[in-house]
């Protein structure tokens, strides 16, 4: 008997509008570990919704998601 191969799981996100696939479900904090901004201060949106700060590891990301990060950017 062949052994049954699944596909793997690809997510389609969209990232500050740029495509983004990833290979699993990520949460919006793994998200920002990801992408490298875990450690920067940023306000997060899912969906045109503030994603509060301390719910960032609860939300999982779903195929379809607009994401949009914004930093703060210091200068004179």
């Amino acid at each position: 008997m062949a052994a049954l191969t699944l596909p793997s799981l690809i997510v389609k996100i969209e990232v500050n509008n740029t495509s983004m696939d990833l290979q699993e479900s990520l949460t919006v904090a793994d998200l920002l570990d990801v992408i490298g901004k875990s450690t920067t201060p940023c306000a997060v949106e899912r969906n045109g919704q503030l994603v509060p700060w301390r719910e960032r590891g609860d939300i999982q990301l779903e195929t379809g998601d607009s994401i949009e990060i914004v930093t703060l950017v210091g200068g004179g």
